[in-house]
Formats: C-alpha cells, sequence, structure tokens
C-alpha cells in the first residue's frame, strides 16, 4: 500500500467529508479513470496518485478502517497491494469495475487459503487443481468528470488586448491568469488541475455591451429585430456601435439570418481594423389586434392563390 504521511483521503477524491457512499463511488471512479497510468503515458505521478486514490477508496469505504484513520491512528494498512508487482494492464482494470469478467482468459488463477482439492481419476494417478477466487463486487462504470466552470465579464477593450483576472475557487483558492488577446464572447479558457481533487476549471468569456453588441477579436456582432412589414418592404433603423448609433437601410425582402455589414466599425488594432456584422431577425408580435390578424390571413390567402397560378 503506498501513502503519504496521514493523507487526507477526502481532498484526494475531490468529496466532502459528509460526502454519502454514492458521492464517494463516483468521486473514486472520476479519480480512477483520470490517473490510471494507461491513461497517462506511465507518467510516475500519475501512478502514484493512481494508487493514492485506490487507497482512499478503500479506506473510506470500509467503516472500521475509515473510523481509525479519522481517530488519528495514521496510515491504516490494507490487507495486501495490488499494485506490489506492477499495475494491471487497463483492459484488465476495466474488467474489474465494469464487471464484465471476474478476470482475463491469460491470468492465473489465485488460489484460496484452503482449497479444495478435486481429484480426477487418470489409471492410477490422480491430478488435483485449486479453485479460483471469486473477484469481490465492482463498483460501477468509470463516469466522465465533472466540468466546473465560471463565467468572467470583460470590456470589449479588455478583451482585445488582454488582461488580468482574479478568480476564487469554492475551496478558497485564488488563482491569478492573463486572458488572450483578440478574444471574443463564448470563449472558455481551461485551467487545468486546478480545481479540488486535482479536477479542471473553465472560465467562460462574456464580451457584450450593454447595447446587445458582441465581441469576437476585431469583429463586432449585433442582432436586429425586425417586425414582418419592415422586413419585408425595407427600412431604415438605427442600430447602435462602438462609437454610437448609426442609421442602417435594410434592403426589401430580408429574411431572418440576413447579415449586413457595417465596414469599420469594430475593434482596431494597429492596422487591423474590424467590421460590424448586423444579423437581421424577423419577429412576430404576440399580442397581435385584429386589424393585424385579418391582415395576415389576407396574406396567407394571396399566398395560396399565387401558388395554385
Amino acid at each position: 500500500m503506498t501513502s503519504t504521511a496521514n493523507p487526507d483521503y477526502w481532498s484526494l477524491l475531490g468529496i466532502r467529508p459528509d460526502s454519502d457512499a454514492a458521492q464517494l463511488k463516483r468521486a473514486f471512479r472520476r479519480e480512477a479513470r483520470r490517473w490510471h497510468p494507461d491513461l497517462n503515458g506511465n507518467d510516475p505521478v500519475a501512478e502514484e496518485r493512481f494508487k493514492l486514490v485506490n487507497e482512499a477508496y478503500a479506506v473510506l469505504n470500509d467503516p472500521r478502517r475509515r473510523d481509525a484513520w479519522q481517530r488519528g491512528a495514521g496510515v491504516v494498512e490494507a490487507d495486501d497491494d495490488p499494485f506490489t508487482t506492477g499495475f494491471p494492464d487497463f483492459e484488465d482494470y476495466l474488467d474489474v469495475i465494469f464487471g464484465r469478467r471476474e478476470r482475463r482468459e491469460d491470468a492465473a488463477p489465485e488460489p484460496v487459503s484452503d482449497p479444495e482439492v478435486m481429484p480426477w481419476q487418470t489409471g492410477d494417478s490422480h491430478v488435483s487443481s485449486e479453485r479460483p477466487v471469486a473477484a469481490p463486487a465492482p463498483p460501477p462504470p468509470v463516469l466522465a468528470v465533472e466540468d466546473l466552470e465560471s463565467v468572467v465579464e470583460l470590456t470589449p477593450d479588455q478583451a482585445l488586448l488582454g488582461t488580468q483576472v482574479e478568480l476564487s475557487l469554492g475551496d478558497g483558492t485564488l488563482i491569478q491568469l492573463d486572458t488572450p488577446p483578440f478574444a471574443g464572447d463564448g470563449w472558455r479558457l481551461r485551467l487545468e488541475g486546478v480545481a479540488p481533487g486535482g479536477r479542471d476549471h473553465f472560465l467562460q468569456l462574456r464580451v457584450i455591451t450593454e447595447d446587445g453588441l458582441r465581441v469576437d477579436g476585431l469583429r463586432v456582432h449585433y442582432k436586429l429585430e425586425l417586425f414582418p412589414p419592415d422586413a419585408a418592404l425595407g427600412c431604415a433603423v438605427d442600430v447602435p456601435t462602438l462609437d454610437g448609433p448609426v442609421t442602417l437601410q435594410v434592403p426589401p425582402g430580408s429574411s431572418s439570418g440576413r447579415l449586413l455589414r457595417l465596414r469599420g466599425r469594430g475593434l482596431s488594432m494597429d492596422d487591423q481594423l474590424g467590421d460590424q456584422l448586423v444579423e437581421v431577425v424577423v419577429v412576430i408580435p404576440s399580442d397581435l389586434g385584429e386589424d393585424e390578424r385579418a391582415l395576415y390571413r389576407r396574406l396567407q390567402e394571396l399566398a395560396v392563390e399565387s401558388e395554385i397560378q
């Protein structure tokens, strides 16, 4: 059994001391998949962490050994160390935790402490065989690691130039990082292994102004909502930009999804200048009056007549 000086098994599995049995099993499956040597290129750090994960589960899952550990008795020894002769092949390991087979076909059977000898008569000689040990009840299948995520709001200039962000994790850990330049709304930054239990933490960047302008690098995006008559017949409408509102001429017959470009209305960096893209979104009022309904019905009739002709 591997150990550090009285390790904190709860922290190793990334769970709280008041976690129930189901949470303990989920944490064990997650960490076992994360640190198994087959998935980490035989990294010695991963091997040591994998041993500790199995050790933590063995102690916390056994009420007697867990009580002894919590009383401060130091490291609680396991009955045996399954890794004294090296790590099992990952397929063997999955066979055990998934319960697919008691062991692989090429693995030798283990004798029981008091083997049962089975006589097989062959002439005047006898051949004895030892009965293999039944595999212990396996834990449930490995689940994917839960992702932790925080939202960080940036101004357009901070997203463009990059800025330093301070993030406080749930366990009180304070992290400082620099966001990359030319970042955009919706970007996700991965912070590897900083969360409790060695999990990853993600930052989702939000770069949206009060006017609804979304920044992505040098480019700016804006959704323009129009009523059907304005989209069908065309109209002039004021839209916000980073430098203030401008009048945009919407062409007739503009359907939802049409993109209109405002050149040079994005962000600038050195000699680079971005554009603003305006996306047309046709909306139907939810509180149509009777006269408006009558007009829509008439339009529907005209559309049907046009198809017949």
